[in-house]
């Protein structure tokens, strides 16, 4: 489905809305389990592979199909390792940079979601173009250092590169012509078992204890809350809003993302409210209403 003009989809809106805020929830069970001595890939195998057993056991319920072609299934483990690359960089980030500031800096996403997307000859309306702008704006706002918080070089290399493996996994759900018909559910339940074994390889290949950490009902809360809501929903409400109304304007829509996780850094781990984060959410949020607005036009 190509990013053409076309009626306004609610449900399309809604779903990418959604992705976003659930998206940005990563912190606030990530960050916890990180500082309690939980190894990223640990933190990540169990967050991949609860949501893959909750969603299996749904799929399975439902008497959904799991049956993929040969084609399709190269697809789906190119996602799966692509969306997997795009987590482990982020919590990786939280090591040098504020959580807030790393998922704010993901979110520049939806500028190489549209690159991409023209090399592959799909042309944003100028509405979109412009909303990108905003956002590109109001994310640069929302970085800009303040107080005694340190930029270091890893951690924006590492949110860029969570960017644009998250920028590739839309493209690639959005454009490709073999995934057409694997039911956006089968899609994510693919994705998450190739993400859980992925991270379980990382882990052997790197070594170490791998419940290090993991002492308490607490620990497994919080990966059941990563495998919940920036995982399993996160990723259905993706493909669909990503079929629905094109992948730039989903990862517009992903603004919700830094938002909530600015407001989760503010609200919960007592993150600084500065005047550049108040003028960045409202610019990106005045983004994504002009794009919602006149699509629905």
């Amino acid at each position: 489905m190509a990013d053409k003009e076309k009626g306004f989809d609610f449900w399309g809106y809604a779903a990418g809305i959604l992705t976003g805020v659930t998206y940005g929830m990563n912190p606030l069970f990530g960050k916890p389990l990180l500082s309690h001595g939980v190894s990223v890939d640990t933190v990540l195998f169990f967050r991949y592979f609860l949501a893959f057993v909750i969603l299996g056991l749904w799929l399975l319920v439902r008497r959904m199909s799991f049956r993929v072609t040969k084609a399709q299934l190269f697809r789906l483990l190119i996602l799966g390792v692509t969306f997997s690359l795009s987590s482990i960089t982020l919590f990786l980030a939280y090591d040098y940079i504020p959580a807030g500031l790393a998922t704010t800096i993901v979110f520049l996403y939806p500028v190489l979601v549209a690159i991409i997307s023209v090399f592959l000859h799909v042309y944003p309306s100028w509405q979109v173009w412009l909303s990108i702008c905003l956002t590109f704006v109001g994310v640069i706002i929302l970085s800009l250092p303040h107080g005694s918080v340190s930029l270091h070089w890893q951690g924006l290399l590492l949110s860029g590169a969570s960017a644009m493996s998250y920028a590739v996994y839309l493209v690639i759900v959005n454009r490709s012509t073999k995934l057409r018909t694997v039911k956006p559910n089968v899609l994510t339940f693919y994705v998450l078992a190739i993400g859980s074994l992925t991270f379980l390889v990382h882990h052997l290949v790197g070594g170490g204890a791998f419940l290090a950490g993991v002492s308490g009902p607490e620990q497994w809360a919080e990966m059941a809350g990563l495998a919940v809501f920036p995982t399993l929903i996160s990723l259905v409400t993706l493909a669909i809003s990503t079929r629905r109304i094109g992948a730039v304007k989903t990862s517009v829509l992903g603004v919700f993302e830094p938002v909530t996780a600015i407001c989760i850094g503010v609200l919960v781990f007592d993150e600084s409210l500065t005047a550049n984060v108040i003028a960045g959410i409202i610019i990106t949020i005045f983004a994504v209403t002009f794009m919602v607005a006149t699509g629905k036009k």
